[in-house]
Order: structure tokens, then C-alpha cells, then sequence
């Protein structure tokens, strides 16, 4: 953005201008989205940005997505088990790979 400018003349200016920056040690970043999901950031490497009053955060790292796993309960593996004759062990298996949508479950096992 700024070639050939002094890393240390470019921090002098920052400061002038009311910026400063903070270099944060973390193993690793949890993002927790507002849909259960997460997104992880290994390795990360974080800068604190304070500019006019607010606080930013720059983070960097290798990134990872966490879904939840859907909670399958026993009502609905016996459901699936009912009308599809499956063991419960099948049913909870179909159930988590479609997570846990009974009409899609029942459908799998039937065919």
C-alpha cells in the first residue's frame, strides 16, 4: 500500500494520526455464528487496530468451518424405525446425514 516507506516511519506516522496497532498472541480464533455454526481460525495472526475511539481486529490464519451436529432424538429414531422397518442404529445414521429431517430419512430407507 505504502512502498518503499520505513516500517518505523510509517508506525511514527500512524501514531500521529491517533492509529495504533498491537500484535496479539493466539493459538487459535473461534468465530460463533449467529446459525450455530463456527469458524475457526488455526495459526491465526492478530493485529488490534485502535483508530478515533474504536477497536479492529485483523485476523489472518488458516480457516475451518464447524457445523453443529444436529440433535437426533429418540422419538425420531423410533419414527424412522416404524415406518421403515430400519434398526435404530440405520435410522440415527440416515438421520444424521440428512440432519435429522424425518421426511428425507424416511424416504432414504425406503428405497
Amino acid at each position: 500500500m505504502f512502498g518503499g516507506i520505513n516500517p518505523k516511519k510509517m508506525q511514527a506516522i500512524m501514531k500521529q494520526m491517533g492509529i495504533s496497532q498491537d500484535e496479539i498472541s493466539a493459538e487459535k480464533v473461534i468465530i460463533e455464528k449467529t446459525d450455530g455454526s463456527n469458524i475457526i481460525i488455526a495459526n491465526p495472526s492478530v493485529t488490534k487496530i485502535q483508530m478515533q475511539g474504536q477497536e479492529s481486529f485483523q485476523i489472518t490464519g488458516e480457516v475451518q468451518k464447524e457445523t453443529p451436529a444436529p440433535e437426533i432424538s429418540e422419538q425420531d429414531i423410533k419414527t424412522v424405525e416404524e415406518k421403515t422397518g430400519a434398526t435404530p442404529e440405520q435410522a440415527k445414521e440416515v438421520l444424521e446425514s440428512v440432519n435429522g429431517d424425518l421426511a428425507e430419512a424416511i424416504l432414504r430407507l425406503s428405497e
